[in-house]
């Protein structure tokens, strides 16, 4: 099975609204797929209707070769999943909490809360009622609750929200080990690029409820994304040089005196040279690589 989720023109309408509109999208197993987008693209309400939350308009959901219907009970034990913020029984403790999650999955494993707990790293903390977690400590009792039985899938929406820098790297590792030492394919959503950018093995970018993208980190990292960064007090005069004496039109201009110049053609030293020699002033000039949020934010824009 080369495809643990996969979807067909997956569409959902809410109040005569297109949320999401015909989305197709592949997420292979022992994958990281990191699903990318603005505020309101739509990344919960497909992991809603992934997760048999919601029901789609239209299209086709298929989890583990099998299409997703509502009484697909048998493939929704195979997955784990945070959707939106994690709800727990706050008058419980966090291994109270996570020993009735057994229960109504029907899940029996000698030591599985004890586990779960400690990869979280919740273990001083299994007695205290839920009440008094702080919200980081929630969203790792999310993650707790998620992979408590072992699933083959996991869905995170947003699960590093309310992590400080330290909680981040640890729930980051956390996944990682999870993927690459017990198999688990992860689709995780996120406004963190950065996290996206170290933890993905693909990703798949919608805006506006459709997809514009769906792409491996391997293939973003071996595209020609190096560009020579300008800064100069002298911005428009050297985008007159660029373009009008050495013919170079692949550049952008951006705010505080900055032109990005995505053309191999010329090196740095020339483009220094030519420059100085045409008495525009040079504060930087400097080699650069484009990050994912680059990528992101080039064609979210373009799509625009």
């Amino acid at each position: 099975m080369q495809n643990i989720l996969q979807t067909h023109k997956l569409t959902k309408v809410i109040s005569g609204k297109e949320i999401v509109a015909n989305l197709d999208i592949h997420v292979k197993k022992g994958d990281i797929y990191g699903l990318l987008g603005p505020n309101g693209a739509g990344k919960t309400t497909v992991m809603k209707m992934i997760t048999n939350l919601w029901k789609s308009t239209s299209g086709v959901i298929r989890l583990f070769g099998e299409r997703l219907t509502p009484t697909s009970y048998e493939v929704l034990k195979r997955i784990g999943s945070i959707i939106e913020f994690p709800v727990f029984y706050d008058r419980l403790s966090g291994k109270q909490n996570l020993e009735l999650h057994c229960e109504y999955m029907g899940y029996y494993s000698k030591g599985s809360v004890s586990n779960a707990l400690e990869l979280v790293e919740l273990s001083g903390t299994r007695d205290k009622p839920v009440q008094s977690y702080s919200l980081g400590m929630k969203q790792r009792l999310g993650i707790a609750r998620a992979i408590l039985t072992k699933p083959e899938f996991l869905v995170l929406d947003e699960p590093t929200n309310g992590l400080d820098p330290a909680g981040l790297k640890k729930t980051r590792d956390l996944l990682k080990m999870l993927c690459n030492e017990y198999g688990i394919t992860i689709m995780i959503s996120s406004h963190l690029l950065d996290e996206i950018q170290s933890l993905a093995t693909t990703i798949g970018v919608i805006n506006q409820g459709k997809l514009i993208k769906e792409i491996s980190m391997k293939e973003i990292t071996e595209m020609n994304l190096a560009y020579v960064e300008l800064i100069s007090p002298n911005i428009k005069r050297a985008s007159y040089i660029l373009t009008e004496k050495l013919n170079i039109h692949n550049i952008k201009i951006l705010e505080d005196n900055i032109i990005r110049i995505y053309d191999n053609r010329v090196s740095s030293q020339q483009l220094s040279k030519i420059l100085v020699r045409n008495d525009v002033a040079i504060d930087s000039l400097r080699k650069q690589s484009e990050s994912l949020e680059d990528y992101f934010l080039k064609i979210t824009e373009g799509e625009k």
